[in-house]
């Protein structure tokens, strides 16, 4: 019987992303947009994106298969594995089962878990069934396997430039460097329509753009304050934007990690929180006898409160912005692609530091909750992680489509989507040794995937 684990959380990181890329800047000048639109206005600087070759399940194969040989973890070590996505490849078979390809070479087919969805918080339910399994009595003493992958692709539009792909995978078990604290979580769960997909024969979404932002930022409002509430009654003392290191928040464009930085900063100045001094006391005083949903629609309130979060937002949010603003919006895993930049901006100084993260799906599900860092032991360190993900050097090694490439690449998915009996270009070319590509669909809708093993040469395929 495997002893009670003590400090439950991830002990590994790995992300993967899409080599190919476009940037913000050329898409905005393409659709004839206003210079700054996709740039400034959403806060973008690049949007990467899935080729032929590549789809939810390649990507998720790939960080797997990486996170496992940069950490020496035996397959046989896995006890549990479970998939967050909103990508549907199958509305019956999860991806999960895909992945257990990786397991079965090696005897093991005792693993629990299949595929969470919920618009973009499928991840978090994932990586919480990982972490109560490991805290359970049903623990066998094998680590938890967390992946979160998606690809976000829109219709020719103004939402176009809100998408992104990408995979991450977190290895979760005792002794951690990144620990949950589990009893300061807030949940808000309500039924809305501001983003679902109803649409089975395409991937593109029904979008209500003013409804969804509004919607997150109530349920940003209402975790904040419950967590508050808990936070109070368990330490006996206030909680405030002070009392965390850093805020991560689910990114669907930087724009709204602004606004709900400078949303956090109102909180704590209706609540007479210690973190708000005198000077934003008087700038945000005018706004006090706002009900919630004027709060929501005053300009003058984002553009005053904006104004005195920006410095907040630039110590404790903007080490979390990289990965997001680079590759755009990777739905479940967008807000551990957000985290994973913290990693890797502050990798050295996070040690002891409280992490506060807010995940959010549209219909809608959302999640505030806590992480207490610590650096760890060898290769479940800090450091190490941020070394294994690498994230500047895959960034750094991206190539870029015009926007002409670009769109001829989604009219070609576009035209796949949900289709059967056609052969992938199989051009790996552009992917790193060691990547899985999508080679063929059958006629029975069956998915085959090879992965690429040297610059030329090719390994086993599935």
């Amino acid at each position: 019987m495997a002893a009670q684990p003590k400090n439950v959380g991830i002990l590994a990181v790995e992300i993967y992303f899409p080599p190919t890329c476009l940037q913000q800047e050329a898409l905005e000048a393409h659709d004839g947009a206003s210079k700054g639109k996709y740039t400034i206005g959403l806060g973008q600087d690049c949007m990467g994106f899935c080729t032929e070759v590549e789809d939810v399940i390649s990507m998720s194969l790939t960080a797997v298969t990486s996170l496992l040989e940069k950490y020496a973890i035996d397959p046989k070590q896995i006890g549990r594995l479970e998939v967050g996505s909103e990508t549907v490849i199958d509305k019956s078979k999860s991806i999960k089962t895909f992945l257990m390809q990786i397991f079965e070479t090696c005897g093991n087919t005792d693993i629990e878990g299949v595929d969470s969805t919920n618009a973009c918080y499928g991840g978090t339910a994932a990586l919480f069934n990982c972490v109560n399994w490991v805290e359970s009595s049903s623990w066998d003493g094998r680590y938890g396997l967390v992946v979160c992958t998606d690809s976000a692709v829109y219709a020719e539009g103004a939402a176009r430039p809100t998408g992104g792909a990408a995979a991450i995978a977190m290895l979760v078990g005792p002794d951690a460097p990144i620990v949950f604290e589990s009893k300061i979580r807030a949940s808000h769960m309500a039924h809305v329509y501001d983003f679902y997909k109803p649409i089975l024969d395409s991937e593109y979404p029904v979008v209500d753009g003013k409804l969804s932002q509004t919607c997150y930022l109530m349920a940003l409002d209402s975790c904040y304050k419950s967590l508050c509430n808990k936070y109070e009654k368990l330490d006996g003392k206030q909680f405030s934007i002070d009392d965390a290191a850093y805020f991560v928040f689910h990114s669907p464009y930087n724009k709204l990690v602004q606004k709900s930085t400078a949303r956090l900063m109102f909180n704590d100045f209706t609540r007479n929180a210690s973190s708000i001094d005198e000077s934003t006391k008087e700038k945000l005083a005018p706004f006090s006898s706002l009900t919630g949903d004027e709060s929501y629609q005053s300009r003058d309130l984002e553009k005053t409160s904006w104004q005195v979060a920006k410095p907040f937002y630039d110590k404790k949010v903007k080490p979390t912005t990289l990965v997001p603003k680079q590759v755009g919006n990777m739905y479940t895993a967008s807000l551990y692609a957000a985290f994973a930049s913290l990693l890797h901006n502050k990798h050295s100084s996070l040690a002891g530091q409280r992490v506060v993260l807010f995940s959010y799906g549209s219909g809608l599900t959302a999640t505030m909750f806590s992480l207490k860092l610590h650096e760890g032991q060898h290769p479940f360190n800090l450091s190490n992680i941020a070394v294994v993900m690498n994230v500047e050097e895959k960034l750094k090694s991206r190539h870029e489509f015009t926007p002409e490439n670009f769109i001829e690449t989604m009219k070609i998915m576009e035209h796949r989507y949900g289709g059967k009996d056609f052969v992938t270009s199989k051009d790996c070319s552009l992917l790193a040794p060691g990547t899985y590509y999508l080679t063929e669909v059958d006629s029975k809708y069956r998915r085959f995937y090879a992965k690429k093993c040297t610059e030329n040469g090719l390994a086993n395929g599935h």
